[in-house]
């Protein structure tokens, strides 16, 4: 039962307005700024462990770019790309030798032109296990941790992702969640749809009963 829920549930698309900040602050507004145009830094790299929310954010200022107008795409070795574009880059740790070359590559056109590139991994640049001229490229431009977030932080954040559903999220299963489900925001968002999910099936309110019948189904 509850891998099914979990497979159907829908999730509301990453927003810029849906991430709670936390210690993330100065970072969110830069990325409002790179997402229509006003930074004066082209280059951003993100880097944080995984579930802090840099593909959230990658994901976000995309959306964000193209409802301004912009040409926004993720990054594709096999894909060339206009050198006015913002392309997003996520997870570069993970790249092989030849998209590598194609990053650098791209990195040099955007920079020559009018271009943007927002990159995440999950290491400061100069710790990534790349290219050395990669590296230097990515440390080049505006670089941010995204700090995960403490445990009132994420109540708010699971509380803003139940508003955008259409549900209200008590303070106590919030409190549930956070004690007894896997502590990645990831794990929580998706846990939370297959609660709601789980709540219009039964027909029964979103309670802690309901939750924890829900965690040993």
């Amino acid at each position: 039962m509850k891998q099914m829920i979990l497979d159907i549930a829908p999730a509301p698309a990453p927003t810029l307005d849906g991430f709670v900040s936390g210690r993330n602050g100065e970072l969110l507004v830069s990325l409002y700024a790179l997402a229509n145009g006003s930074n004066s830094d082209r280059f951003m790299y993100l880097w944080g462990a995984p579930g802090c929310g840099r593909s959230h954010l990658l994901t976000a200022v995309l959306a964000a770019a193209r409802r301004e107008g912009r040409v926004a795409v993720r990054f594709d070795p096999a894909v060339e790309v206009d050198d006015h574009a913002l392309v997003a880059a996520d997870d570069v740790h993970l790249l092989d030798a030849d998209a590598q070359i194609a990053l650098f590559n791209l990195h040099n056109r955007l920079r020559a032109g009018s271009g943007s590139l927002l990159a995440s991994g999950d290491a400061a640049p100069l710790q990534l296990k790349l290219r050395d001229d990669l590296r230097t490229r990515l440390a080049a431009g505006l670089v941010y941790q995204v700090h995960g977030l403490n445990d009132a932080e994420k109540a708010a954040a699971l509380r803003g992702h139940a508003d955008a559903r259409g549900f209200r999220l008590s303070q106590e299963v919030a409190d549930y969640l956070l004690r007894h489900a896997e502590r990645d925001m990831p794990s929580l968002l998706a846990l939370l749809d297959a609660l709601d999910r789980y709540s219009l099936a039964s027909r029964r309110a979103i309670t802690v009963p309901l939750l924890r019948e829900l965690l040993n189904a």
